[in-house]
């Protein structure tokens, strides 16, 4: 997060004022003092125009070697959201063309996302496991393994898990050429 705040010459006010989380917890954040919650994730993607996995991902160029295209699970880099306990394992490298990754709900819990980090994306979530409660401005989606739906133009949206069991699914997001 700082590379891409630095990259763009902003301040943490201007970060903050940006994104509406405070320069305290932006700070915490870069010195990895903080973990942020997936809520807060979603505010600072909104502001810098980009994915949350782009925000999650490790900086990397260049080509690929033969060894770098084969991801196994178990090296696999996994996020959790101090405060739901929402996984997030990004399948793709930020080399592919497509973000694709796998997300893990826990039973009663809900991520709500602002308008703004859906803006320049194109996305279809996937669900493999479980129900999910899908919000969208006032529409809201009850979607079962195997159900999917491709997201229209930019609205609050909530990934809710209702039930009592964990449900899974994918995200994927066509990306776009960052601002």
């Amino acid at each position: 997060m700082r590379a891409e705040r630095e990259r763009r010459r902003w301040t943490l006010a201007q970060l903050a004022e940006a994104s509406g989380v405070s320069q305290a917890m932006i700070s915490r954040i870069e010195r990895e003092e903080s973990s942020p919650t997936a809520v807060v994730l979603g505010k600072l993607s909104a502001a810098f125009r980009l994915s949350v996995s782009s925000l999650l991902a490790p900086l990397e160029g260049g080509a690929a070697t033969d060894e770098e295209r084969v991801r196994r699970q178990a090296d696999a880099a996994e996020w959790r959201d101090p405060g739901t306990g929402y996984r997030r394992r990004q399948i793709t490298s930020p080399r592919f063309p497509a973000e694709i990754a796998e997300i893990r709900l826990p039973a009663g819990a809900q991520v709500p996302y602002p308008a703004a980090a859906f803006a320049f994306i194109r996305q279809v979530v996937w669900v493999l496991e479980g129900q999910l409660t899908f919000h969208e401005g006032d529409r809201v989606h009850e979607l079962h393994p195997g159900d999917t739906i491709e997201l229209g133009e930019p609205a609050p949206r909530t990934f809710a898990n209702d039930t009592d069991t964990e449900c899974r699914y994918v995200v994927v997001l066509a990306r776009h050429q960052q601002p």
